[in-house]
């Protein structure tokens, strides 16, 4: 059973660590069509209730333990807030009102926030390869969403009629997609805790169900015709996006994050970006600048460097602190243990 195993005993773990993000990507690119047919908070409880019911199901058959004691759903309850509603709710209606590709960008710029409560609440190590690696990626995907106007405008290589002259950054869709950045860095930390009173994933299920029903009862009571203009095509973009994008997803990806390292699977993140570019290539035909394919490749950099930044530093000896790469002079003295059999005392007469 799967929760007998551990990250490193699963079949297939380098497909499973990507499945996640490839999930949220292509998720993205099917929500596309069915977003001007709908009401952002309809939209964002659709991706959590269902989602949550499915992700119980499977744990019920499964035979995974539900939580127990007041601290556990104190837990879920708090992660639901953060995670759930907060998260879903800023990026829907983030994406009701800003650029699907300056949006991106902002919500990716979660591993920073993760990197540092890591290295605060838990002193997870990031060393300067890290570092290198987390920056190199809000680099990436910012050569990947912004506007190629406004980056060749910062560095002055476009004529004046042509430079930008006001930063699209200032507009309320950004900073909707900055507050679901932080929500879901602090949901991605919050994870060690519900970890510690439940099952990994029966937490995931039940956030999903507790964060996406005040979703639903704001919906009802602000939005209107949240269901009439949606078509067939329309409702399998949102099953797909609640099935393979929220339940699978959200499964996998606060499983890894129960006991894996924070940092590395959070720098993942930045893979989100290019499978929507990529597929939104393919499905709908948008079409990658030079400077998106750029930062394409400065992302998949940013990977390499996050997650074998421990590697590295060990390779070339560089990265880590004084203490780590000045042996000490007066080392200890090695213990050995050997078997000594100690013989059984004689009978009594």
């Amino acid at each position: 059973m799967l929760t007998k195993q551990t990250n490193t005993d699963l079949p297939l773990k380098p497909l499973l660590l990507i499945a996640p993000f490839f999930l949220w990507g292509t998720a993205m690119v099917a929500m596309k069509g069915v977003i001007p047919h709908t009401t952002p908070l309809f939209m964002a409880g659709m991706r959590l209730v269902p989602a949550g019911v499915l992700v119980l199901l499977f744990c019920l058959i499964q035979g995974r333990p539900q939580p127990k004691t007041w601290k556990a759903w104190l837990w879920i309850g708090l992660f639901a807030l953060v995670d759930g509603a907060l998260f879903q709710g800023f990026l829907a209606e983030g994406l009701v009102r800003t650029n699907a590709g300056l949006g991106s960008v902002m919500i990716d710029t979660q591993p920073l926030a993760v990197a540092i409560l890591c290295l605060w609440l838990f002193n997870e190590s990031i060393r300067f390869w890290g570092w290198l690696g987390l920056v190199i990626g809000v680099i990436g995907i910012s050569a990947i969403g912004l506007p190629d106007q406004l980056i060749l405008g910062w560095f002055n290589l476009l004529p004046a009629e042509q430079m930008v002259t006001s930063s699209p950054i200032l507009e309320s869709g950004e900073w909707l997609m900055l507050l679901a950045a932080l929500s879901m860095a602090v949901g991605t930390v919050l994870v060690r805790g519900v970890c510690r009173h439940c099952d990994p994933v029966v937490g995931t299920g039940w956030h999903m169900i507790i964060g996406g029903l005040p979703l639903f009862m704001l919906s009802g009571g602000w939005e209107a015709d949240q269901w009439v203009n949606i078509d067939g095509g329309g409702w399998m973009a949102i099953a797909y996006s609640t099935i393979f994008g929220s339940a699978i997803a959200y499964g996998l990806f606060f499983y890894f994050a129960s006991s894996g390292s924070l940092t590395s699977l959070s720098s993942l993140t930045f893979l989100t970006p290019i499978f929507a570019l990529l597929f939104g290539n393919l499905f709908l035909g948008e079409v990658l600048t030079p400077l998106q394919s750029m930062g394409v490749g400065l992302t998949l950099v940013s990977i390499y460097l996050v997650n074998q930044r421990d590697i590295l530093a060990d390779k070339f000896k560089f990265g880590h602190s004084a203490a780590e790469s000045i042996p000490s002079e007066t080392t200890q003295p090695m213990e050995v243990s050997l078997p000594v059999k100690i013989p059984e005392s004689e009978p009594k007469l």
